[in-house]
């Protein structure tokens, strides 16, 4: 795996009053990869992942996305470095009020100029992809979790991103739809050569599908490597997670 880095965070901080949510935390994500970020609930996951994608800024440190640092950019700064970023919400995010080819398309009427039969071809494709094809006529309240998820997939890759976050993909969905979704991951970064950026609590998924594992806890990343390097990792801490022991280092208070 090319140890080309399209996202790197340099010793940020962030804090929120007195609770210290990242503290001098520093990670890289290699270019065209599948990276999986475990660690506790509440722990600053979705905190993190708000810095890479510029919904928050540090109170120190760099955030550099595909070579720019947006730690202190504008909104209108930001416009052009967010269109390379996909998102997979871990509730979908569907507007319900629209059928699943209005909700794929709303992207590319909202930010390209093409016309009315390019944007459904794109639809048609991107649909075919998750393996909806002959679902677009549905309304998104009709279907099932993990269909919304397929769908709310299909609407992170219709422009093509060169980034595509994961907020807890498999969250409330059955064994069977849980594994259907962590395949259309591997094969995302696979077919569509994006950047893969899992949140997640699935340690069987995390270690099938990742290729670079990062483990945040307390603040920082605290052990980073291929799967088979964090289930070997000598900390008690990582231990006791993949492994979800009771009994241990993390306190349950």
């Amino acid at each position: 795996m090319p140890m080309e880095p399209i996202i790197e965070m340099r010793n940020v901080r962030k804090s929120f009053g007195r609770e210290h949510v990242l503290r001098d935390l520093s990670l890289a994500i290699a270019k065209d990869s599948v990276s999986v970020i475990i660690g506790r609930s509440g722990g600053g996951k979705s905190v993190l992942l708000k810095h890479i994608i510029g919904l928050m800024q540090p109170d120190q440190g760099q955030v550099i996305i595909d070579g720019q640092d947006i730690a202190r950019m504008s909104e209108r700064q930001m416009a052009p470095v967010r269109r390379k970023f996909g998102m997979l919400f871990q509730e979908s995010a569907l507007f319900d009020s629209m059928n699943v080819e209005e909700n794929v398309a709303f992207p590319l009427l909202e930010h390209t100029r093409k016309s009315r039969s390019e944007v459904m071809d794109i639809v048609a494709q991107k649909l075919t992809a998750v393996g909806l094809k002959e679902m677009g006529h549905k309304m998104s309240s009709e279907l099932s979790g993990g269909m919304r998820k397929r769908v709310g997939l299909a609407r992170a890759l219709a422009l093509e991103p060169k980034i595509v976050l994961f907020d807890e993909p498999t969250s409330g969905l059955d064994p069977v739809m849980a594994a259907t979704i962590n395949e259309l991951i591997v094969r995302t970064q696979a077919e569509f050569h994006a950047t893969c950026v899992v949140i997640s609590h699935d340690i069987p998924a995390a270690m099938s599908t990742g290729h670079e594992l990062f483990m945040l806890f307390e603040g920082r990343i605290i052990a980073q490597g291929t799967p088979d390097q964090i289930r070997q990792w000598d900390d008690p801490v990582v231990q006791q997670f993949i492994h979800g022991r009771a009994e241990g280092p993390i306190s349950i208070v």
